[in-house]
């Protein structure tokens, strides 16, 4: 877990970098479209799509590593659980049994 603070950490400067310049690439837009300046416009304007397109290309592939670093995770905490229930059949009874009484009573108070 220690190893991916730096990770998320350098994808969370990443990301406030790829914003800001999206920002300032929509701020010269709004800008040049006050000159109405027809080439300035156009120029600002394929400026502001390259950038969106970039931010968006970079933003899917962050959301697609932290898919599949939740799925990594669950199959691990997954695979360690089946490990201890194998490990320790009549303890995992005990706390199903436990967890199970909690639950019912919870249910009939209703």
């Amino acid at each position: 877990m220690a190893n991916r603070a730096p990770h998320t950490q350098q994808s969370t400067e990443q990301l406030k970098q790829d914003l800001n310049h999206l920002t300032q690439t929509i701020e010269e837009l709004v800008n040049a479209t006050a000159d109405d300046s027809r080439s300035n416009i156009k120029e600002m304007r394929e400026r502001a799509e390259k950038r969106l397109k970039e931010t968006r290309e970079r933003l899917e592939s962050r959301g697609e590593r932290l898919y599949s670093d939740a799925r990594d995770s669950i199959g691990q905490q997954a695979d360690a659980c089946d490990q201890y229930v194998h490990d320790n059949p009549w303890s995992s009874i005990g706390i199903a049994a436990g967890v199970g009484m909690v639950i019912g009573m919870l249910i009939g108070r209703r």
